[in-house]
């Protein structure tokens, strides 16, 4: 199955460079350019990343594209794309889990990209175990108490 990425910029010549070096190398890639766009495809389409510019429509449009992600039952990994690595760390506050700083060369990117859906994916399967877990304990503990009572 191929790996959906959300590529979201408002500067055409980098969504064009970004998409062509990632389909080569096995991605599926659906772009947007601009937050309002990319929103609607988050509602249409299942995504396992998103990597979106910060400032488009107005300084801060990477935050709504990071909200409208997070917000998605499928869970997809976030990423901001930024010319302006100074935002310090408000990014991860917002629920981003990288920074990738443009330009970038395409190795770094597509190492950088492949360690994040590792990483995600890894946590969401430790926060699928945690409620297993949990029930497992309860039908335990009610098992006991009914022996014991």
């Amino acid at each position: 199955m191929k790996r959906r990425i959300l590529l979201v910029d408002d500067e055409l010549a980098i969504l064009l460079t970004l998409r062509a070096i990632l389909e080569m190398h096995g991605f599926e890639v659906e772009t947007a350019a601009s937050a309002h766009e990319a929103v609607g495809k988050l509602n249409e389409h299942e995504f396992h990343m998103v990597i979106t510019d910060m400032r488009m429509e107005h300084e801060t449009a990477g935050y709504d594209v990071i909200r409208a992600a997070k917000q998605k039952k499928y869970d997809p990994a976030v990423a901001i794309l930024t010319a302006y690595p100074s935002l310090g760390s408000d990014w991860k506050s917002r629920g981003a889990e990288s920074m990738l700083v443009k330009p970038m060369n395409a190795n770094d990117l597509l190492r950088q990209i492949e360690a994040l859906l590792v990483q995600h994916e890894d946590q969401k399967q430790l926060k699928a175990q945690v409620p297993a877990r949990v029930a497992s304990v309860a039908k335990n503990t009610s098992a006991r108490a009914k022996r014991v009572g």
